[in-house]
This record gives C-alpha cells, structure tokens and sequence, in this order.
C-alpha cells in the first residue's frame, strides 16, 4: 500500500486570512501555521522564479522540516523551450533543490507544460532532452493539451521512471480528461477546479475558483485507493486556490479517505529514491 501526501499548490495568498489562516497571523507565519495542517506542499514560486538553495534551506526552517515538497519547475524550461538555455537552467535548478534533498523532504519537481506545448516532433524532442537532465530525481509531467494522452508517450514516460500528472479540470475540448494513469512509482493529481466559464476568460485567481461538493470528491476515492495499491507514493494537490477553497477540499478528501482506512500520512522517501536511479537502455519514444 502507497504512502498518501495531500496538499495545496501554493500556500502564500493573502486571501487566505481570515479563512485559513487566523486573521492576527502574519504572512511570514504562514509556512510555519500550513506545516501544522498538512503533511505535503506543491511549491509553486518556484515557477515565477528560479529558486535558491538559500530560499528552499529557508522553506525547510520555516515548515520545521515537517513537510515535504513537491516544487515546480521554473517557467522558462516548460514555456519558453529555449534549446540554448534549457541545461543551464536545470543545473541551476538542481542546485537549488540541494538542501530538499539532503534532508530528503523532496518528493519530486513537477513540470507543468501549457495547452500551446503541443504533441509535435520539436515539442516531444525536447521533452526528451530535459528529463535526461533531471535523471536521478523524482520527476513528474504535467500537460495542458489532451494530445499528450496516449499510450505512447506513457510507456515512454514508463521507460524514463517519469510521473504522469493526472489533472481534475473543467471538460473543455482541448483539455486533459480525467483518466487515472500512473507511469512510475509516483501517483500525482492535480486539482484544478471545473469552472470552464472562467478558464480561458479569467486570470491566476478567478481561473481556479471553484469549490469541490462533497459527492464530488467522493468520486475520487476509490480510483485513489486503487492507485495507493499500485504506487509507493500518491500526492494530491488543490490548486483551486481562491478564497482558500484548496484547504477546505484538501481537508475533506482527507477525512473521506480516512474512512477508508488508508494509511497514515508519511512516507520514507529512501524506500523511492531506491527505485528512481538512472533508466536504462532507453527505447521507448514520445
């Protein structure tokens, strides 16, 4: 049975006063208040900015190294596609996840590929390209565009020991559908919200504002029990972030699994780092 990490995509928003976080609390308690309430954080800054090594040192004091961090990738390696820059920005990147990997509370880096990355030659080269330079720490891929869904390029992914983001998002003709693969020890689910209204029309905020009901999140509690079968990790990340919907879903899917008599949160990520060395002989494209 899997090990099961529930969090939020970000933690660091302002409208979370007063809601999740106590009105009187300050922003600089905010790491420290959110590591009492949930056991894993997808960092999401990291995408605006390449992180430092001084800032995730930072990240690990100010959560007491209670949680444990997926953290996404820097926006130009998934956005930009700049052949000339891509190594050195992993080998900054890398760099920086240094101290998460010493004190082993990275779980992976998440690489989030907008709608416009397409499911052509020079987009499934270079896809190839960057997860050769990030070989030796967990990885997982997230796309925007439903092309990517085939079998193909999960058995590539397989053969690479890469992640397959599994993404909850408004049904939407170019979007990814719901479907609950896993292509390596790692489960990992996003939860994006199903506000379709909102999705091309609004921003970072209105985009993602949507609250789960309860039979909605019901539905995902069997596919989860399935997936902690067959994985040694399964994540799950609210990114439906507006007026803290992400911490009141992440705490009710939580207590729906509870019922199920899952484990208890935890996980030790020797036992993954053992299963994530170098793949070899690789055969398989995208």
């Amino acid at each position: 049975m899997g090990n099961l990490l529930i969090g939020t995509s970000g933690y660091d928003y302002k409208d979370w006063k007063g809601g999740f976080y106590p009105d009187n609390l300050p922003q600089s308690k905010f790491l420290e208040y959110y590591s009492t309430q949930f056991n894993s954080l997808e960092l999401n800054g990291t995408y605006y900015r390449m992180p430092t090594s001084q800032q995730m040192s930072n990240m690990i004091k100010r959560s007491g190294g209670n949680i444990r961090f997926s953290v996404k990738a820097f926006q130009d390696l998934t956005h930009s596609l700049d052949k000339s820059r891509y190594q050195q920005l992993i080998y900054d990147f890398r760099k920086a996840l240094e101290p998460l990997l010493q004190d082993n509370l990275l779980l992976c880096v998440l690489f989030q590929f907008p709608e416009s990355f397409h499911y052509d030659k020079t987009e499934r080269i270079y896809l190839d390209c960057l997860l050769k330079e990030i070989e030796g720490i967990p990885a997982v891929v997230e796309m925007r565009n439903s092309k990517w869904q085939n079998d193909q390029v999960y058995n590539a992914l397989r053969d690479r020991r890469v992640g397959w983001c599994i993404s909850d998002n408004p049904k939407l003709d170019n979007l990814m559908k719901l479907d609950y693969v896993h292509t390596s020890d790692i489960a990992y689910l996003r939860f994006h919200g199903r506000n379709a209204a909102l999705w091309y029309k609004g921003d970072n905020v209105t985009r993602y504002d949507y609250m789960y009901s309860d039979s909605e999140l019901e539905e995902f509690v069997e596919p989860i029990n399935e997936l902690l079968k067959h994985t040694l990790i399964v994540q799950l990340f609210f990114n439906n972030h507006a007026k803290s919907q992400a911490t009141i879903n992440a705490k009710k899917i939580e207590l729906l699994l509870r019922n199920e008599e899952l484990p208890p949160c935890g996980i030790l990520i020797e036992q993954f780092y053992n299963t994530t060395s170098s793949a070899k002989n690789i055969s398989s494209n995208f």
